[in-house]
């Protein structure tokens, strides 16, 4: 399976990951690198319980568009 993932550095400093498809499905890191390598995990996690709790998988089917705002 395949997910888009959003990233986007914080106040702090830290690289954010977001998987919009897995609601709730956030992780960081010091680096993007880190930042991705988490989120897989964070991923991973996410789609174990809902193995584990018989819910469906979500789709993986994502558009993106670009708005542009002057």
């Amino acid at each position: 399976m395949q997910f888009v993932v959003t990233l986007e550095q914080d106040e702090d400093g830290f690289v954010v990951a977001e998987c919009t498809s897995l609601p709730g499905c956030l992780s960081q890191g010091k680096t993007r690198d880190e930042a991705l390598a988490n989120i897989r995990e964070a991923i991973e996690g996410y789609l174990a319980s809902l193995r584990k709790h018989g819910e469906p998988l979500p789709s993986t089917e994502v558009t993106s568009v670009e708005v542009k705002v002057a």
